[in-house]
Protein backbone atom coordinates (compact mmCIF):
# COMPACT_ATOMS: atom_id res chain seq x y z
CA UNK A 1 0.00 0.00 0.00
CA UNK A 2 2.87 2.19 0.59
CA UNK A 3 4.11 1.90 -2.74
CA UNK A 4 0.93 2.28 -4.10
CA UNK A 5 0.05 5.44 -2.35
CA UNK A 6 3.44 7.17 -3.34
CA UNK A 7 2.63 6.28 -6.68
CA UNK A 8 -0.59 8.25 -6.44
CA UNK A 9 0.88 11.24 -4.85
CA UNK A 10 3.50 11.51 -7.43
CA UNK A 11 1.40 11.57 -10.11
CA UNK A 12 -0.96 14.10 -8.54
CA UNK A 13 2.33 16.59 -7.71
CA UNK A 14 3.06 16.04 -11.27
CA UNK A 15 -0.48 16.68 -12.45
CA UNK A 16 0.28 20.16 -10.73
CA UNK A 17 4.13 20.48 -12.37
CA UNK A 18 2.48 20.52 -15.95
CA UNK A 19 0.20 23.15 -16.28
CA UNK A 20 1.13 26.47 -17.93
CA UNK A 21 2.81 28.55 -16.20
CA UNK A 22 1.84 32.05 -14.73
CA UNK A 23 4.22 33.87 -15.84
CA UNK A 24 6.15 33.02 -18.90
CA UNK A 25 8.95 35.59 -18.28
CA UNK A 26 9.23 34.16 -14.60
CA UNK A 27 9.76 30.71 -16.21
CA UNK A 28 12.01 31.47 -18.31
CA UNK A 29 14.40 33.11 -16.09
CA UNK A 30 14.22 30.19 -13.74
CA UNK A 31 14.35 27.43 -17.17
CA UNK A 32 17.85 30.04 -17.86
CA UNK A 33 19.39 29.31 -14.11
CA UNK A 34 18.55 25.73 -14.46
CA UNK A 35 20.05 24.68 -17.72
CA UNK A 36 23.78 26.65 -16.31
CA UNK A 37 23.00 24.48 -12.94
CA UNK A 38 22.02 21.37 -13.97
CA UNK A 39 22.87 20.95 -16.94
CA UNK A 40 26.15 22.71 -17.95
CA UNK A 41 27.95 22.25 -14.36
CA UNK A 42 27.43 18.62 -15.33
CA UNK A 43 29.74 18.78 -17.90
CA UNK A 44 33.14 18.47 -16.30
CA UNK A 45 31.72 15.10 -14.26
CA UNK A 46 30.55 13.80 -17.79
CA UNK A 47 33.87 14.76 -19.43
CA UNK A 48 35.89 13.38 -16.97
CA UNK A 49 34.08 10.06 -16.38
CA UNK A 50 33.58 9.52 -20.03
CA UNK A 51 37.32 9.87 -21.17
CA UNK A 52 38.58 7.74 -18.11
CA UNK A 53 35.65 5.44 -19.21
CA UNK A 54 36.37 5.17 -22.88
CA UNK A 55 40.22 4.39 -22.34
CA UNK A 56 39.95 1.69 -19.92
CA UNK A 57 37.15 -0.12 -21.84
CA UNK A 58 39.24 0.32 -25.24
CA UNK A 59 42.31 -1.18 -22.33
CA UNK A 60 40.27 -4.07 -21.24
CA UNK A 61 38.42 -5.27 -24.95
CA UNK A 62 42.07 -5.59 -26.56
CA UNK A 63 43.51 -7.26 -23.26
CA UNK A 64 40.64 -9.81 -23.10
CA UNK A 65 40.27 -10.72 -27.44
CA UNK A 66 43.65 -11.73 -27.93
CA UNK A 67 42.38 -14.23 -29.90
CA UNK A 68 43.83 -14.16 -34.29
CA UNK A 69 40.35 -15.34 -35.23
CA UNK A 70 38.61 -11.93 -34.32
CA UNK A 71 39.36 -8.97 -36.97
CA UNK A 72 41.53 -6.14 -35.64
CA UNK A 73 38.54 -3.72 -35.34
CA UNK A 74 36.82 -5.71 -33.06
CA UNK A 75 37.89 -3.33 -29.88
CA UNK A 76 36.83 -0.55 -31.16
CA UNK A 77 33.76 -1.61 -32.61
CA UNK A 78 32.91 -2.95 -29.10
CA UNK A 79 33.85 0.34 -27.67
CA UNK A 80 31.63 2.71 -29.68
CA UNK A 81 28.32 0.04 -29.09
CA UNK A 82 29.12 0.00 -25.32
CA UNK A 83 29.35 3.77 -25.06
CA UNK A 84 26.42 4.09 -27.63
CA UNK A 85 24.07 1.60 -26.42
CA UNK A 86 24.86 1.67 -22.32
CA UNK A 87 27.41 3.52 -20.91
CA UNK A 88 26.29 7.51 -22.22
CA UNK A 89 23.05 7.13 -21.49
CA UNK A 90 22.11 4.62 -18.61
CA UNK A 91 25.24 4.18 -16.75
CA UNK A 92 25.76 8.12 -16.94
CA UNK A 93 22.25 8.90 -15.84
CA UNK A 94 23.44 7.03 -12.83
CA UNK A 95 26.01 9.24 -12.19
CA UNK A 96 23.85 11.96 -12.75
CA UNK A 97 21.13 10.64 -10.52
CA UNK A 98 23.53 11.14 -7.28
CA UNK A 99 24.57 14.65 -8.54
CA UNK A 100 21.60 16.56 -9.78
CA UNK A 101 18.88 14.26 -8.15
CA UNK A 102 20.39 15.18 -4.33
CA UNK A 103 20.91 18.93 -5.82
CA UNK A 104 17.22 19.24 -6.44
CA UNK A 105 15.82 17.14 -3.22
CA UNK A 106 17.54 19.09 -0.97
CA UNK A 107 17.12 22.52 -2.59
CA UNK A 108 13.65 21.97 -2.63
CA UNK A 109 13.54 19.92 0.44
CA UNK A 110 15.39 22.87 2.39
CA UNK A 111 12.54 25.45 0.97
CA UNK A 112 9.45 22.91 2.35
CA UNK A 113 11.21 22.76 5.73
CA UNK A 114 12.08 26.80 6.15
CA UNK A 115 8.28 27.24 5.11
CA UNK A 116 9.11 28.80 1.91
CA UNK A 117 6.45 26.72 -0.43
CA UNK A 118 3.90 27.36 2.10
CA UNK A 119 4.62 31.02 1.90
CA UNK A 120 4.26 30.80 -1.81
CA UNK A 121 0.95 29.04 -1.87
CA UNK A 122 -0.61 30.79 0.46
CA UNK A 123 -0.46 34.12 -1.57
CA UNK A 124 -1.75 31.79 -4.42
CA UNK A 125 1.72 30.61 -6.30
CA UNK A 126 1.32 27.10 -7.36
CA UNK A 127 4.81 26.14 -6.11
CA UNK A 128 4.93 22.55 -7.68
CA UNK A 129 4.88 24.37 -11.17
CA UNK A 130 6.96 27.22 -10.10
CA UNK A 131 9.33 25.06 -8.60
CA UNK A 132 10.13 22.04 -10.61
CA UNK A 133 8.81 22.41 -14.27
CA UNK A 134 12.31 25.10 -15.07
CA UNK A 135 14.27 21.97 -13.73
CA UNK A 136 12.85 18.85 -15.08
CA UNK A 137 12.38 20.72 -18.83
CA UNK A 138 15.55 22.38 -18.29
CA UNK A 139 17.54 19.08 -17.36
CA UNK A 140 15.62 16.68 -19.88
CA UNK A 141 16.41 19.51 -22.51
CA UNK A 142 20.39 19.47 -21.73
CA UNK A 143 20.68 15.70 -21.20
CA UNK A 144 21.07 14.78 -25.27
CA UNK A 145 23.48 17.12 -25.20
CA UNK A 146 25.42 15.44 -22.15
CA UNK A 147 24.95 12.30 -23.95
CA UNK A 148 26.71 13.43 -27.10
CA UNK A 149 29.08 14.77 -25.04
CA UNK A 150 29.70 11.96 -23.25
CA UNK A 151 29.83 9.67 -26.51
CA UNK A 152 32.69 11.74 -28.28
CA UNK A 153 34.24 12.18 -25.08
CA UNK A 154 34.38 8.57 -24.45
CA UNK A 155 35.74 7.83 -28.11
CA UNK A 156 38.23 9.95 -27.61
CA UNK A 157 39.44 7.92 -24.68
CA UNK A 158 39.81 5.09 -26.57
CA UNK A 159 41.45 6.64 -29.35
CA UNK A 160 44.04 8.28 -26.48
CA UNK A 161 45.60 4.74 -25.65
CA UNK A 162 46.20 3.82 -29.41
CA UNK A 163 47.91 7.24 -29.68
CA UNK A 164 50.58 6.80 -26.52
CA UNK A 165 50.38 3.11 -25.83
CA UNK A 166 50.44 -0.12 -28.27
CA UNK A 167 47.96 -1.84 -27.06
CA UNK A 168 46.15 -0.72 -30.12
CA UNK A 169 46.67 0.97 -33.53
CA UNK A 170 45.28 4.14 -34.35
CA UNK A 171 44.53 2.90 -37.84
CA UNK A 172 42.56 -0.19 -36.36
CA UNK A 173 40.76 1.68 -33.52
CA UNK A 174 39.36 4.44 -35.88
CA UNK A 175 37.96 1.38 -38.35
CA UNK A 176 36.50 -0.43 -35.57
CA UNK A 177 34.51 2.56 -34.07
CA UNK A 178 33.36 3.31 -37.93
CA UNK A 179 32.67 -0.55 -38.67
CA UNK A 180 28.87 -1.55 -39.37
CA UNK A 181 27.73 1.88 -37.56
CA UNK A 182 23.90 2.01 -36.86
CA UNK A 183 22.40 5.54 -36.71
CA UNK A 184 19.50 4.46 -35.29
CA UNK A 185 21.51 3.52 -32.01
CA UNK A 186 21.89 7.41 -31.36
CA UNK A 187 18.00 7.36 -31.13
CA UNK A 188 17.82 4.98 -29.29
CA UNK A 189 20.18 5.97 -26.98
CA UNK A 190 18.85 9.40 -26.63
CA UNK A 191 15.50 9.04 -26.30
CA UNK A 192 16.42 6.27 -23.35
CA UNK A 193 18.24 9.38 -21.54
CA UNK A 194 15.56 12.05 -21.89
CA UNK A 195 12.91 9.35 -20.29
CA UNK A 196 15.86 9.05 -18.21
CA UNK A 197 16.02 12.61 -17.42
CA UNK A 198 12.59 12.75 -16.40
CA UNK A 199 12.82 10.40 -14.04
CA UNK A 200 15.41 11.74 -12.29
CA UNK A 201 14.38 15.24 -11.89
CA UNK A 202 10.51 14.71 -11.15
CA UNK A 203 11.57 11.49 -8.49
CA UNK A 204 14.00 14.11 -6.73
CA UNK A 205 11.86 16.62 -6.91
CA UNK A 206 9.20 15.00 -5.71
CA UNK A 207 10.80 13.59 -2.07
CA UNK A 208 12.04 17.28 -1.91
CA UNK A 209 8.79 18.63 -1.98
CA UNK A 210 7.26 15.91 0.42
CA UNK A 211 10.53 16.31 3.17
CA UNK A 212 8.75 17.59 6.28
CA UNK A 213 10.70 17.70 9.55
CA UNK A 214 14.15 19.22 10.21
CA UNK A 215 18.12 19.00 8.11
CA UNK A 216 17.93 14.97 9.08
CA UNK A 217 14.90 14.77 6.91
CA UNK A 218 16.18 16.56 3.96
CA UNK A 219 19.23 14.37 4.22
CA UNK A 220 16.77 11.42 3.98
CA UNK A 221 14.56 12.41 1.15
CA UNK A 222 17.73 13.02 -1.07
CA UNK A 223 18.83 9.58 -0.42
CA UNK A 224 15.78 7.90 -1.45
CA UNK A 225 15.35 10.30 -4.53
CA UNK A 226 18.69 8.85 -5.54
CA UNK A 227 18.17 5.47 -4.76
CA UNK A 228 14.31 4.79 -6.04
CA UNK A 229 15.87 7.23 -9.52
CA UNK A 230 18.66 4.54 -9.72
CA UNK A 231 15.98 1.64 -9.22
CA UNK A 232 13.43 3.58 -11.84
CA UNK A 233 16.28 4.11 -14.68
CA UNK A 234 17.22 0.11 -14.19
CA UNK A 235 13.78 -1.25 -14.65
CA UNK A 236 13.09 1.22 -17.67
CA UNK A 237 16.12 0.37 -19.08
CA UNK A 238 15.10 -2.83 -19.15
CA UNK A 239 11.60 -2.11 -20.48
CA UNK A 240 13.00 0.45 -23.14
CA UNK A 241 15.02 -1.85 -24.59
CA UNK A 242 13.36 -5.21 -24.79
CA UNK A 243 10.57 -3.15 -26.55
CA UNK A 244 13.66 -0.70 -29.24
CA UNK A 245 15.89 -3.22 -30.08
CA UNK A 246 13.77 -6.48 -30.23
Amino acid sequence: MGIIKETGTYFLLMQRVFVLPDKWRIFFRQFSKELEKLGLLSLPIVIIISVFIGAIMTMQTKLNTENPILPTYTTGLVTRDTLLLEFSSTIMCLILAGKVGSNIASEIGTMRITEQIDALEIIGVNAANYLILPKITAFVVMMPFLVIYSIVVGLVGGYCIGLFTDIISVSDYLVGIQYAFIPYYVFYTIFKSLFFAHIIASVAAYYGYYAYGGALDVGRASTSAVVNSSILILFFNLLITSLMLN
